[in-house]
């Protein structure tokens, strides 16, 4: 049995012999951190029983646990999930070491939920980046970082973005062989930038040579852009020697003939918009670099709660420039621009932080405030100590 799955059993096992315990759980922990489902319908079925003023919940100390809540837990249970059986829950009592430890055994269940959540919505950010469009990917990615803001907030730590501990996104190799059209796309540009260079005012404030998947198309583009910033001439001969000094030649990244011949392409049209379709294919490329990333740091079981959510925050952040560059280069408004709705309301009890068990309270004054007070979070809960 792995240590998350005796840690449900002993979430579980801790509210059956103390109910009282679901005072400082029902707040934060859900029945969908659960990962067994009948542990879930359990829980379900406790906070339901709680909510409904069971005698058990709201008994004195020392009064003995009626054997009527384990089975009305079980009863209900048994309504919405098969299988829960008797024998499996009067089993639960034993896995508890300690049942004063119960916000302890739920911050290790919420820390498992967490990382199976950021997983799921990597792989789907993973799956939209490579088979969906550029709006369906940005949506995904949306949808990571409010999930990622929401259970740093029932974690009860600030969600900022923290530097990982492998290599970023935007240094990763694109994954695969480029496809055919995207190289096809690039070329059109480089050869459109330099038979024109006067459309290279309407690219060269977005689009960065990193977005081009070819290494030998980023050196050009980074040639080009170099003279345009120098107020230079464009031309075939004057790109290939600003190729020259940049050692592209020498470390074997380009070829003289091949400058030549991408700078001979006559093409016609508008550089925005291939531009806008190079940059189009590295904001996809980002995102499953990001999304591969952040789930390979979600299935590190030995990686914290709280550093998960900054470091996927952290691997999101190239993405979301490539993001903010692309509102730039369609004309639309600026990511910080638009509006936002108002953040949800805390829950009843703010995040996972309310989890303080009798024996884990520390006596505190707080002054007086019309706000809600502060809470602990489970990291703060580990701090303080067993009983």
């Amino acid at each position: 049995m792995t240590p998350l799955l005796q840690a449900e059993q002993a979430v579980l096992g801790a509210v059956l012999l103390e109910p009282r315990q679901l005072g400082h759980l029902a707040g934060w922990l859900r029945p969908e951190h659960f990962y067994r489902p009948a542990h879930a319908a359990l829980y379900g079925a406790m906070l339901d029983l709680h909510a409904s003023g069971h005698p058990a919940t709201t008994a004195p100390a020392d009064v003995p646990v009626p054997l009527t809540w384990v089975n009305d837990t079980r009863d209900k249970a048994s309504e919405h999930t098969r299988g829960v059986t008797a024998a499996y829950v009067h089993s639960l009592p034993s896995a508890c070491p300690r049942p004063a430890h119960a916000p302890v055994y739920g911050r290790m269940v919420l820390e498992g939920a967490i990382h199976r959540s950021v997983t799921q919505h990597a792989v789907r950010l993973h799956h939209a980046a490579r088979g969906a469009g550029v709006e369906e990917t940005l949506h995904h990615a949306q949808v990571l970082a409010d999930v990622l803001t929401e259970l740093a907030r029932r974690w009860g730590t600030e969600p900022r973005p923290a530097p990982p501990g492998t290599p970023s996104p935007a240094s990763a190799p694109a994954p695969g062989r480029a496809k055919e059209q995207v190289l096809a796309e690039e070329e059109f540009l480089l050869g459109m930038l330099t038979t024109q260079p006067q459309q290279l005012g309407e690219v060269v404030h977005w689009l960065r040579p990193e977005d081009f998947a070819d290494p030998g198309h980023r050196q050009i583009y980074g040639a080009l852009g170099a003279l345009h910033h120098r107020g230079e001439p464009v031309d075939q001969l004057t790109v290939l020697w600003e190729c020259q000094r940049r050692g592209v030649f020498a470390d074997g990244t380009l070829e003289p003939d091949r400058v030549r011949r991408l700078c001979d392409t006559t093409a016609g049209g508008s550089a925005g918009h291939f531009g806008e379709q190079v940059l189009d294919a590295s904001l996809l490329r980002t995102a499953a670099a990001s999304a591969r990333q952040i789930r390979d740091l979600a299935e590190n079981d030995a990686l914290a709660a709280g550093q998960l959510i900054s470091q996927a925050f952290s691997a999101l952040t190239p993405l979301d420039q490539a993001r903010r560059r692309r509102a730039t280069a369609i004309g639309g408004p600026e990511p910080d621009k638009a509006p936002k709705s108002s953040p949800a309301p805390p829950p009843t009890h703010a995040a996972a932080a309310r989890a303080r068990s009798p024996a884990l309270r520390t006596e505190t004054k707080t002054p007086p405030s019309t706000t809600t007070p502060p809470s602990t979070s489970p990291l703060q809960l580990l701090r303080r100590g067993p009983s």
